[in-house]
């Protein structure tokens, strides 16, 4: 997310509030007193620990710690922040919650990293046109805890609570994409400072239409920028209606070929499914050892289906007959502790608990597994391929739940993500297939 402002000529003028050091810079004393004097004393920070918690996000890349932090309270400030900076030719880094898997906070050439998680208002709710507009400091659990009484709901979930304006910055999604759209189809108008200090609304000011043909398409240029083109400071959001009931049921599998099969079927017969997601017998019992679950050891889908009770029954059916039919699959409703909405509430701390098993050099365990699936499903034969390579050897190693040895430090030989890989228990996990970029 680093926005470098006046990229050209910032390092001509090293006399003036940025002094170039290599990578990294020094701010003059003179540039951090006006800091202070936009945003206040208490809310600067030079401190070598704070700066080095905004260095870092879940990814693999190394902490690069900006010179300054600072946290502003309202959009003037921020305007104000953008103008200093451009001014004298400082970096900006917006950061939110620090949840993202990019890398997008760090910065590689220091400067001032923008801390927007006080400006946490949610400013607009229209319940007639189904949209909300927040700060960036709103978080998606927030939110919908805020529309808990209004009958309406915000459903992108990429599983970690991150801020909303975040989620817009680096065009997130998640499980119920395949029903509700990605974030890009969920933002109607933004607010955003941009390197001068100008304010610009995407879409105009207090506008937040469903669909514009008056010219550029300025709020979808924003949505996935990462801060490399300004500072989204507020967002109109698109709301959804809750629905009336939500059926959940699980398909177990004799192999991942089968459940991909059975997946492409179910969306090619328009099936209005909410949520897919799919989990190997690996991730399964490691789910099962850390949450103290009992759920079937078996390569399975977790589907979830939301509407009316009638359409409901309808949508099952039809997803049953399509889903296990000749195929050797088990399906059932979903009963107790395997269903998918406990399930996801249950394996979300596993999940995040993967770089506290690994220590520092694994938090990149999940944009890595990520990237490498890529790769490998553009093989001829990605089924055959996948079948536990991935999953197996990250989550089969969670420790259980109050194992004593759940959240010790690094393992002995941990390696880093500069030689592509890192030690997951007694396993190797290589970033690139043979241990090599761009290896077959």
């Amino acid at each position: 997310m680093a926005c470098l402002l006046r990229a050209a000529t910032w390092r001509l003028f090293p006399w003036r509030g940025y002094c170039s050091r290599g990578t990294q810079g020094e701010l003059s004393k003179g540039f951090v007193e006006a800091l202070k004097a936009v945003v206040g004393s208490p809310h600067v920070s030079t401190a070598a620990a704070v700066r080095e918690q905004h260095g870092r996000d879940e990814s693999f890349h190394r902490c690069q710690p900006p010179d300054a932090v600072v946290w502003p309270q309202n959009v003037e400030q921020v305007s104000q922040l953008a103008a200093l900076c451009y001014d004298q030719g400082v970096p900006i880094i917006p950061f939110g919650t620090g949840t993202g898997l990019e890398g997008g906070v760090c910065a590689v050439q220091g400067g001032v990293c923008v801390n927007l998680t006080h400006m946490d208002r949610i400013l607009q709710l229209n319940l007639e046109d189904f949209s909300v507009l927040v700060e960036p400091g709103v978080t998606r659990k927030a939110l919908n805890t805020h529309l808990r009484d209004s009958g309406l709901w915000f459903p992108v979930d990429p599983g970690a609570d991150a801020s909303l304006c975040g989620m817009v910055a680096t065009g997130a999604s998640g499980t119920n994409a395949v029903r509700y759209g990605t974030m890009r189809d969920n933002v109607l108008n933004l607010e955003v400072v941009l390197p001068g200090g100008r304010l610009l609304h995407t879409a105009g000011p207090g506008r937040h239409f469903r669909k514009s043909a008056a010219g550029y398409n300025l709020t979808g240029l924003f949505v996935g920028s990462e801060g490399t083109l300004g500072l989204i400071t507020a967002a109109t959001l698109r709301l959804h209606p809750v629905p009336e009931a939500t059926v959940a049921a699980t398909c177990a599998f004799p192999s991942i070929q089968a459940a991909v099969d059975s997946t492409v079927h179910i969306l090619q017969a328009a099936v209005p499914v909410a949520r897919i997601e799919f989990l190997d017998d690996a991730m399964i019992d490691a789910c099962n050892r850390h949450s103290k679950l009992n759920c079937c050891v078996a390569p399975t889908l977790f589907l979830e289906f939301h509407g009316s009770e009638q359409a409901l029954a309808e949508q099952v059916q039809r997803t049953g007959a399509l889903g296990c039919c000749g195929r050797g699959a088990r399906a059932a409703p979903e009963r107790g502790q395997c269903q998918p909405s406990t399930f996801h509430r249950r394996d979300h701390p596993a999940q995040w608990r993967i770089p506290l098993l690994l220590g520092q050099g694994g938090r990149g365990a999940q944009p890595a597994l990520g990237g490498a699936a890529q790769r490998l499903v553009r093989s001829p034969s990605p089924a055959a391929r996948l079948q536990g390579l991935f999953h197996r050897r990250v989550r089969a190693h969670l420790p259980a739940a109050g194992d004593p040895g759940a959240d010790q430090g690094e393992p002995e030989g941990l390696w880093t993500h500069r030689n592509h890989r890192w030690a997951c228990g007694r396993w190797q996990l290589p970033l690139h297939p043979a241990g090599r970029p761009g290896g077959p």
